[in-house]
């Protein structure tokens, strides 16, 4: 079994606790702090765990001739690269605005730290767990300083292989025991046969004592619960209010309407996926009761007889008599009384025979 840690104050992920669901924000905010403010309230409406953006320090994830080049596609918010994500890009008073709210609202709020010095300023934020997006996943120096910081971690594994990621695990285990990895694949929207969610069993073969989880990039909600249906233990989904909206994450995000349903959906295969422990269930008894298999005499059987396969059939009979499991059992037994023919072989009837329980 995975083991269990504490990811958000009082939120344990792991074991039997139920999924994270994360609902990315991102930069679909439109730069915007109001629509964020939105978002996130929308978001504990729908009845996510947490409300999660995504922290550049532009300087430090990018060179100066990327900030610098032309950006002329259809989702750019300013001539050069570096306008279009200056103009998206919350300052660290925006995002104390931002997480002030979400506590208001009730619903935990951090990023993802898209930079060395991102996730500085998240750690001085005092959020309950960094993510660390695909594209620095593969960034070890980078992982090793998120893991220093000894704050509790998400990693996706989008564009990375088994490989790869088995140096991730070894090297943020070394100083951080408190993390997760996310199944994910790093496509705008991504097709459902590229989605590959038996990596998730793979994963848990390979680090079996830590949560495992999916990031999800598709159309619609069903790919998602069955990621939760194979064990998944944190969820992530990017959120928008309008899909046709500029921005590359638009398409491939759930609305809100979506987001409830898929929460509802999680919580409904959480109850579902039960024990494991296969016996009949005292929901079952009625059914059982009325159409079970039970064991009759086939033709009349004295008292003292000594039963054999021929003179037993199986019917759905009333009363109810001896399970149909137990008819091998019954030969070479003693019969206790008379038998007419075509009735229900009953325990009382049959010496030496203990009835089985069904649950």
């Amino acid at each position: 079994m995975p083991i269990t840690f504490e990811l958000c104050p009082g939120r344990m992920i792991g074991g039997n606790n139920p999924c994270f669901i994360i609902a990315e924000i991102g930069q679909n905010h439109q730069g915007d702090v109001e629509i964020a403010k939105k978002m996130i309230k929308l978001s504990k409406e729908a009845g996510a765990d947490c409300a999660k953006f995504q922290k550049s320090e532009l300087e430090f994830k990018f060179n100066k001739r990327a900030l610098e080049r032309p950006y002329d596609s259809k989702h750019s918010w300013g001539k050069t690269y570096g306008e279009h994500k200056r103009h998206l890009e919350f300052s660290h008073e925006q995002y104390r605005e931002l997480q002030k709210y979400a506590k208001e609202v009730g619903i935990f709020f951090t990023a993802s730290g898209m930079d060395e010095m991102a996730v500085q300023f998240l750690h001085d934020l005092d959020v309950p767990f960094i993510k660390v997006a695909s594209l620095d996943t593969n960034n070890f120096p980078y992982l090793e300083k998120t893991a220093k910081h000894g704050r509790p971690m998400v990693v996706s594994s989008g564009m990375q292989s088994m490989e790869t990621m088995r140096r991730v695990y070894q090297t943020v285990k070394k100083h951080n025991q408190n993390f997760c990895i996310l199944q994910c694949t790093s496509a705008y929207p991504v097709k459902a046969e590229d989605v590959n969610l038996r990596v998730i069993t793979e994963y848990q073969k390979e680090f079996p004592d830590i949560p495992i989880g999916y990031s999800g990039h598709e159309t619609g909600i069903c790919i998602s619960v069955g990621a939760v249906a194979l064990g998944a233990k944190v969820v992530e989904r990017h959120v928008t209010l309008d899909k046709t909206w500029k921005g590359n994450d638009h398409e491939a995000s759930l609305d809100f309407s979506e987001l409830a349903e898929l929460v509802r959906s999680i919580r409904t295969v959480e109850q579902a996926m039960g024990t494991g422990a296969k016996t009949m269930l005292p929901c079952e008894v009625q059914c059982y009761d009325k159409l079970g298999k039970c064991i009759v005499a086939k033709t009349a059987i004295p008292k003292n007889t000594i039963l054999t396969l021929d003179m037993m059939s199986v019917k759905a009979g009333y009363p109810k008599g001896i399970p149909a499991e137990d008819l091998f059992e019954l030969v070479g037994k003693k019969i206790t009384a008379d038998v007419g023919e075509d009735e229900s072989i009953t325990q009382d009837m049959v010496d030496k025979y203990v009835k089985k329980a069904k649950f």
